[in-house]
């Protein structure tokens, strides 16, 4: 009788399948909820991005819209203050893509009216920045498809994966960045790519995984190109990753030191050589002194340029070197996958000559000095004068951003910081039920959000900015929700988690409904038109503004 009432027994115990949250939540296969989150991005957009009027997001489309135009009347990129550089290449070729497909004529700044011409000059400039927001919808869902291809891979509940994928289409960043033309996009998401890579590369061994580390390095400069402040997110890429092996992340036996393995070793070695003769000269140039004075820039530590990049190298080799030492990584696969990083990297710079201009490149040889060019004189001063002036400063923005995650004391347009206020508590409970490993994670991942956005408060912490530190929050709630599946038949996570994704699509969409119906007219462009599109006067402007 004990044997037949034990299994009835437990059963019983057992939360009947209606008690699990994941199931109550998510009601659609995993492709089906994909395609539903990629229709509901599209008409949002539709709505409040697309049919908006064309000079309502002036900063930047117009900026980079100018320049692509410019670059396909045959003339040099203008602008380069983040740099964009990536962004309007694709814009370039985006337009030029329509117009061989007759679908837009105002593709170069000849096909565009003259200022004095006000009717058509709208009409046409409507049609560009039209085709322009189309690609950053389309740029925006295919990141969005990409982050869920990697999430799959590092967390083995698909519903997981679903929860934040949802969150990340719905974050600030992405609603945002899918109808405006901005830098930070495309320089934001190849950094966290790269990181999610190294994530799931370094909790399972493969013969493959250098290649996988020489990928994770050709994003992360592929960011820098687009924007230099996505060198934040990269030097703090090394210490995030320190925590993220497993049992499973000692070398597979083809990288036990084997005389194949000594060989490819070489090989990599041979090849990040000839990678980085290859990307030489772009190095030269972008420590040129003259073009350095020239451009303004002015160097950070010791009055000599180069210093601290040396360091973030060799940083990065030193943590690359504790990894395989705490993961059992042998010694083969470790050089094997310090060459392919630096082959991936050397290789990634060379895109830098698709359209060489020595402004791109000395920019992103010194994305701090290049940062410092915009900042405020207090920031400037501090940067180069006294540590205790920068100390200030930093501790003026860390309270600034915790004030800004409880929500209440800073309210903003950011959805994720409500996820904040799970993952933090989620933390302290992980380590309590001793899941340190995931707890350790789950910090690291935070304390890499707080610390670019303690240096993004110097700027703003525009919205456009949430989506460099957005994506670590999320990552964080996944890694401690994967390892702590229970919690799903807690009698509080369904209604807890109805009223999270309510509010992250209620905040989430605030800041385009805002600007779809805003009331204020286009004259703000007047202070930037004549420096920033000197070749293109804009009807509203006073004559006395234009070039």
């Amino acid at each position: 009788m004990t044997q037949l009432s034990t299994p009835a027994a437990t059963r019983a115990q057992r939360p009947a399948i209606t008690d699990d949250a994941f199931d109550r939540l998510i009601r659609l296969t995993w492709r089906k909820g994909l395609l539903a989150i990629i229709a509901g991005l599209a008409v949002s957009f539709v709505l409040f991005g697309y049919t908006t009027v064309y000079w309502r997001n002036a900063d930047m489309d117009f900026m980079v819209i100018y320049n692509a135009l410019v670059m396909n009347d045959g003339k040099p990129q203008h602008f380069f203050d983040h740099t964009a550089y990536l962004t309007i290449l694709t814009v370039k070729s985006w337009f030029a893509f329509l117009h061989g497909l007759g679908l837009l004529d105002a593709w170069a700044l000849p096909a565009i009216p003259p200022a004095s011409d006000t009717a058509a000059f709208d009409a046409a400039m409507t049609h560009a920045v039209r085709a322009g927001r189309v690609l950053a919808f389309l740029i925006a869902t295919g990141c969005v498809v990409i982050f869920a291809g990697l999430i799959r891979l590092i967390v083995r509940d698909w519903r997981v994966a679903m929860l934040a994928v949802l969150a990340f289409a719905l974050s600030g960043g992405i609603a945002v960045h899918s109808r405006i033309l901005r830098s930070e996009l495309v320089a934001a998401c190849p950094v966290i790519f790269a990181l999610m890579i190294l994530m799931a590369a370094g909790r399972r061994a493969s013969r493959w995984r250098p290649l996988a580390m020489a990928l994770a390095a050709a994003l992360c400069v592929l960011g820098l190109e687009n924007k230099v402040q996505a060198i934040l997110l990269i030097a703090l890429l090394p210490l995030v990753i320190l925590p993220f092996g497993s049992m499973r992340s000692a070398s597979v036996a083809f990288w036990q030191n084997s005389r194949q393995s000594w060989l490819l070793a070489i090989a990599a070695g041979l090849l990040a050589c000839a990678a980085g003769w290859a990307a030489w000269p772009l190095a030269v140039t972008g420590f040129d002194r003259q073009l350095l004075d020239a451009a303004g820039f002015h160097p950070l530590l010791l009055g000599r340029f180069g210093i601290y990049q040396l360091a973030l190298i060799g940083f990065i080799v030193v943590a690359m070197v504790a990894y395989a030492t705490l993961w059992r990584i042998s010694v083969a696969e470790t050089l094997a996958a310090i060459c392919a990083v630096a082959a991936g990297a050397a290789i990634t710079l060379l895109l830098l000559n698709l359209a060489y201009d020595t402004n791109n490149v000395i920019a992103v040889f010194n994305p701090l000095e290049k940062m410092l060019t915009f900042a405020d004189p207090s920031t400037a001063d501090a940067a180069h004068g006294s540590g205790l002036g920068a100390v200030v400063l930093l501790l003026q923005g860390l309270g600034s951003v915790l004030a800004r995650y409880t929500f209440v004391l800073h309210s903003s347009a950011r959805p994720t910081v409500f996820l904040t206020w799970l993952v933090i508590p989620g933390i302290v409970y992980a380590f309590h039920r001793g899941e340190r490993r995931a707890a350790v994670q789950a910090l690291v991942l935070m304390c890499a959000a707080i610390a670019i956005d303690t240096l993004g408060v110097r700027r703003g912490l525009k919205t456009e900015y949430f989506i460099f530190t957005d994506p670590l929050i999320i990552l964080a709630g996944a890694v401690l929700l994967e390892r702590m599946r229970d919690l799903r038949f807690h009698k509080w996570t369904y209604p807890i988690a109805l009223v999270l994704i309510v509010l992250h699509i209620g905040v989430g969409q605030s800041e385009p409904i805002k600007y779809a119906f805003k009331r204020t007219g286009p004259q703000s462009a007047c202070d930037w038109n004549v420096y920033y599109m000197p070749l293109l006067p804009l009807p509203w402007c006073p004559p006395m503004t234009r070039s």
